[in-house]
């Protein structure tokens, strides 16, 4: 590879699903980074909204929306063996993909497990079956243990679900090593579990606080964000969920615990957008996130359980604490308010964003001390380093696109979750699109100022419980 900034060379095709935000942001990376022809890009979108930047990278764009009547059909000219299906769409249900990719002998990276339309929503569907904890365990079941020829299917690996795993790895060592304690080899998820047992982890927030902002302001009826509105509608209507803790002495009266599979998580009957919990970041200091549902809740906090006799002797409390945009909160506020009916106008800031906002996307991990890292990119800085994007989508098209690298090196892997692939490979791709990446502790905890002007029910005994965290 003479061009430096070629990572890869890929010999086959690449089918890309879906074309909207972060596909536009993902493709300029592809094109940059992966060595491939750009006649065997073939993009597959619902709409011709793309086309433009499609046609600026000599891209096909076939506009057909995938369904589950039709998807065989579309696909089957398009891919075939040693070839690369990315699903980066809303309504396109991922085990449905994996295995057509598997049978098909392709590749496979999403950035989130989707279902088919209604599947986050449908109210006939028992408020269990509409979780991420389900969708995950459909898509675990897929794994074929021992089988050494399956292709490589990478799921859930944007920022978030993602890239933060990989921020939980490198918040572990940089902790171990200020106190001075030895890691031993870290070669499974029994490992790294027992190093964030030693380290007294007792909670690990996705804390992510967007300040980007429009001179254009959200007008009424209208949905306002820095990435894919549909994709955070659709997860905004799912129940909140979170890893649940071995410290945990509070279960919550409207949580609800699983029957099957890991039970690593537990789910609130109410959704993501109507739950707010307390975090922090370095930039933006104390802040009221929404605990939208999200996949790596449960993939970390299942990753990092320590069992014994079959029980969870360890494991953290897992949960988003999301501050998007403020357009984006008072979008939230809005569509709450009409009862979850979607604004009828939506708008997706990329050109219009004002300079100077920041996403701050991390891992605060929370116990015997407070500690933040992850990434604080600009949308300055973003501008700067890649088209069609924000600081927001940023963050996922590289995260998509060192997952994308990783599947390539690593072909024959079956399906696999970021916790499972090398952090010190994704993070390598990733930190040139990242801004700066720090690492800040910090005293904050949930319990700080509390109960100053109201009386409040706290448990001080241990700020990490989650009846701390959580604002009611």
């Amino acid at each position: 590879m003479n061009d430096p900034q070629l990572l890869v060379h890929f010999p086959g095709r690449l089918v890309i699903i879906g074309f909207g935000s972060v596909g536009q942001g993902l493709l300029p990376l592809i094109r940059r980074h992966i060595g491939m022809r750009p006649e065997a890009i073939t993009i597959v979108s619902a709409d011709a909204h793309g086309g433009p930047v499609a046609a600026a990278y000599g891209v096909r764009l076939l506009v057909a929306p995938l369904l589950a009547e039709n998807y065989r059909q579309l696909l089957d000219p398009l891919l075939g063996h040693g070839d690369f299906l990315l699903n980066v769409a809303v309504d396109v249900a991922s085990a449905a993909l994996i295995i057509y990719a598997r049978s098909k002998g392709a590749l496979y990276l999403d950035t989130c497990i989707e279902p088919w339309p209604g599947g986050y929503t449908n109210p006939a569907i028992a408020a269990a079956q509409r979780t991420n904890y389900a969708l995950r365990e459909e898509v675990l079941a897929l794994r074929e243990e021992g089988n050494s020829a399956v292709p490589t299917a990478v799921v859930t690996h944007g920022a978030n679900p993602g890239l933060v795993s990989h921020f939980v790895k490198r918040a572990l060592l940089n902790l171990a090593a200020d106190a001075a304690i030895d890691t031993g080899q870290l070669d499974s998820g029994a490992a790294w579990a027992d190093l964030a047992r030693r380290l007294e982890v007792r909670t690990i927030h996705i804390a992510e606080h967007d300040t980007q902002l429009s001179p254009q302001r959200k007008q009424p009826n209208e949905f306002v964000n820095t990435w894919s509105v549909d994709g955070f509608v659709s997860e905004a209507q799912q129940p909140c969920e979170l890893g649940w803790g071995s410290h945990e002495r509070h279960f919550p009266p409207d949580g609800r615990e699983h029957v099957s599979g890991s039970l690593a998580a537990i789910y609130l009957r109410q959704p993501g957008c109507a739950t707010r919990v307390r975090s922090w970041t370095p930039l933006a200091g104390p802040f009221h996130g929404f605990a939208i549902t999200h996949g790596e809740s449960i993939s970390i906090a299942d990753y990092l359980t320590v069992r014994q006799g079959g029980q969870p002797a360890y494991r953290p409390t897992v949960h988003y604490a999301y501050h998007p945009c403020d357009d984006a909160v008072l979008s939230l506020h809005e569509f709450c308010g009409r009862n979850f009916v979607q604004q009828e106008r939506k708008r997706i800031l990329i050109d219009e964003i004002s300079p100077g906002g920041v996403d701050e996307l991390g891992v605060l991990l929370g116990g015997r001390h407070t500690y933040w890292y992850g990434s604080q990119l600009s949308v300055n800085e973003a501008r700067r380093l890649a088209p069609h994007n924000s600081a927001t989508t940023l963050q996922v098209t590289a995260a998509a696109l060192a997952g994308m690298i990783w599947a390539m090196e690593n072909p024959d892997r079956g399906v696999i979750e970021p916790e499972a692939m090398d952090f010190e490979r994704i993070i390598e791709i990733c930190s040139p699109y990242l801004g700066p990446v720090v690492g800040v502790y910090t005293d904050w905890t949930p319990l700080l100022e509390r109960g100053r002007l109201f009386p409040e029910e706290i448990d001080s005994s241990d700020p990490w419980q989650f009846s701390n965290v959580r604002v009611v």
